[in-house]
């Protein structure tokens, strides 16, 4: 499975069709727009899967395409934004159990690195900072395409996965075996500044 979370940004960019400097730039999240999803998958118990989302929150990449190594993608994440469809739940995964958001707000990600290879997928490798426990995180990402809006502008979109250990972020809340793990999957389209 793809590895991603909260920045992957940069990896889309980095990926296979995109050549030439007149794709380099910076590029902000279409916040506005909300054309961007940061969601989550993980078992419930391992019976059944539970889905959610964090509806808020912001970044950039900067795309560098003569260098694609010298690119970088930055994310700040609201994490009382948290939302499962469930008020109760969302209420609980606000808690000190989950993502104690009283205590830690924000969650963020910030590249470190970059590394494109053969076949044109790219890592982002960087520090995630969630429940305020920083831990190296390896992103990938694929490219969804790039190019003019009808509003004059360029964007570029793309899509990344990850898979977190809920106890590496000191999350206390044990659920099992079955639900150790969250996949993160971020889909992110930025309009270039």
């Amino acid at each position: 499975m793809k590895k991603v979370l909260l920045a992957s940004a940069m990896s889309v960019a980095l990926i296979g069709g995109v050549h030439a400097n007149e794709h380099s730039g910076t590029y902000a999240f279409d916040k506005e727009g909300a054309h961007q999803f940061v969601t989550f998958k993980i078992s419930h118990l391992g019976y059944s899967w539970l889905y959610g989302r964090f509806n808020d929150f912001d970044g950039q990449f900067v795309y560098d395409a003569e260098n694609p190594e010298n690119s970088s993608v930055s994310v700040t994440i609201d994490t009382s934004s948290v939302d499962s469809n469930h008020a109760e739940r969302d209420k609980h995964l606000r808690s000190e159990d989950f993502l104690f958001v009283d205590e830690y707000p924000e969650a963020t990600f910030k590249s470190k690195r970059v590394v494109v290879d053969d076949e044109g997928e790219a890592d982002i490798i960087g520090d995630l900072t969630l429940r305020g426990v920083t831990r190296e995180v390896t992103l990938e990402a694929e490219l969804i395409g790039h190019g003019d809006d009808p509003w004059g502008g360029y964007r570029m979109g793309f899509e990344a996965e990850t898979e977190l250990r809920l106890k590496d972020f000191g999350i206390p809340m044990d659920l099992g075996k079955a639900s150790e793990t969250v996949d993160i999957i971020i889909s992110v389209e930025g309009v270039r500044q």
